[in-house]
């Protein structure tokens, strides 16, 4: 049995844009009869009407992390997160060129038991959210590279429809069950 947060596993969704985080989060969360953590960011940027500052990155940070702690006290035997706060890490240093102390310095403390690493097999879909369609090949790249500085257990999770729901809930029950790659 994985080490757990208030006898809770932390399970994160994470990826570049468009690869059905949400949804896949949601699936989950269903799945294993939990809930989920929301992406703070989508919430907070729908109302956005200027380019992001440093200041939204850090208020997006504040905002995950306190959504989180509110949820984990709700959650059943697993929190499904959709995304996580390394996504402020991850555009901070795309749009500003360095990621904001606070984060850095709450990555190696906020663990998260296991990822899933969407991959970019699926078609992009427009939104006024996202930002990037041409470079989702280096955004996977950032994520790999991001989970492995944190020597993260992490899968890869690809394929469309309902055989990307059953790979990822493949993956979570293998890490349950103590079997990772």
């Amino acid at each position: 049995m994985p080490e757990t947060q208030n006898g809770i596993i932390k399970i994160a969704v994470v990826g570049p844009e468009s690869t059905g985080k949400s949804t896949m989060s949601k699936f989950l969360a269903t799945h294993y009869n939990t809930i989920y953590v929301p992406e703070y960011a989508r919430e907070y940027c729908e109302t956005l009407n200027r380019d992001y500052t440093w200041q939204d990155e850090l208020n997006m940070f504040f905002g995950q992390i306190r959504l989180e702690d509110e949820l984990i006290t709700k959650a059943n035997r697993l929190l499904i997160c959709d995304t996580t706060f390394i996504t402020v890490k991850i555009w901070s240093d795309q749009l500003f060129g360095k990621s904001p102390v606070e984060v850095l310095d709450e990555l190696p403390k906020r663990v998260y038991n296991f990822y899933l690493l969407l991959d970019i097999d699926l078609p992009w879909e427009d939104d006024p959210l996202r930002d990037f369609p041409h470079l989702r090949e280096h955004f996977m790249q950032v994520w790999h590279k991001e989970l492995k500085a944190l020597d993260a257990k992490y899968r890869v999770i690809s394929g469309v429809g309902e055989e990307r729901y059953q790979n990822a809930a493949k993956a979570v029950d293998d890490f349950l069950a103590g079997k990772t790659e």
